[in-house]
């Protein structure tokens, strides 16, 4: 199966992977140190957190393993897996216009609100990694 064992890592493309949702009991490590920030994850079943430099990146409704996760100033990519559906949260820029695309197709375009969330429901498979592109309109 999918997941981070040692809850968060750095790839050797320069990005981060994190989250382990088979675990019963919630996880976290912190003060993980990548390219001059500072990530926190929290994870487990039922929730996959990430927290860079203290600001909220990445939740999700149950727990996901995300891999390589990219944030650039005008989007965001990674691949996630997880049991069942889950709805996912990003941090990003307040009241834009967001097209998400899951494995290179175009789910459609999303605003973010006053505090710059986002929120999406994805259908996810055990055992399948699927790929999530956010752009910036």
């Amino acid at each position: 199966m999918a997941v981070i064992e040692e809850l968060i890592r750095k790839e050797s493309d320069g990005t981060i992977s994190f989250g382990n949702y088979e675990l019963d009991v919630k996880s976290k490590a912190s003060d993980f140190e990548h390219q001059g920030d500072l990530y926190k994850v929290k994870t487990f079943r039922e929730l996959t957190k990430l927290e860079k430099n203290g600001m909220f990146v990445y939740e999700s409704v149950p727990g996901t393993a995300v891999f390589h996760l990219d944030a650039q100033e005008n989007h965001i990519s990674f691949e996630v897996s997880g049991k069942e559906t889950a709805q996912i949260t990003l941090e990003l820029e307040a009241e834009k216009e967001y097209e998400i695309f899951k494995n290179d197709s175009n789910l459609g375009k999303i605003k973010t609100n006053l505090g710059g969330k986002l929120v999406l429901s994805l259908e996810l498979s055990e055992g399948d990694k699927d790929i999530i592109k956010v752009v910036k309109l």
